[in-house]
């Protein structure tokens, strides 16, 4: 994560970009997202990169991709109505499990310096997401299937 005296990552630390909307029920009662719906759409954005990248069914599939850790660091508010994004890198790719890098901002600022995901903005939050790769009847760990491997091999931050 980010220490103290480091600066705020940029969206141009992520080499995955994906949209996420806000809704009216995601703000809490001081105005701005309540801090679990960054869990939710950090959530959302892993799964929906996998499930439109690679041919798989994860209903029926024979293992499950669980959380097995998460965690959060707030560096802005952010509120509704926003067009947001989710930033994904993959910080470590082992045999049955992923650790991804994770960033929410503001989408629209994403293009504003010369295109879509240039610019240096900074992020509102930083997460860090462990998913471990088990069978899905015995829960035991299983490698992660090849199609979703090569896909997280893409976002590992280099």
């Amino acid at each position: 994560m980010t220490g103290r005296d480091e600066p705020i990552p940029t969206s141009r630390e992520f080499p995955v970009h994906w949209p996420v909307g806000t809704r009216w029920t995601d703000n809490d009662m001081f105005g701005h997202l309540n801090n679990a719906v960054y869990y939710e759409l950090f959530d959302t954005a892993i799964n929906a990169w996998i499930d439109t990248s690679c041919d798989i069914d994860p209903v029926t599939a024979p293992w499950l991709g669980v959380v097995a850790e998460s965690g959060c660091r707030y560096f802005a508010e952010l509120k509704f109505p926003s067009a947001l994004a989710v930033g994904l890198s993959v910080a470590r790719l082992g045999t049955s499990s992923v650790t991804y890098r994770l960033a929410l901002f503001e989408a629209g600022r994403a293009g504003e310096e010369g295109g879509e995901g240039t610019a240096d903005v900074p992020v509102a939050a930083v997460g860090r997401w462990v998913h471990v790769y088990v069978d899905r009847d015995s829960r035991r760990p299983v490698p992660i299937p090849d199609p979703i491997r090569d896909l997280l091999a893409s976002a590992v931050r280099r």
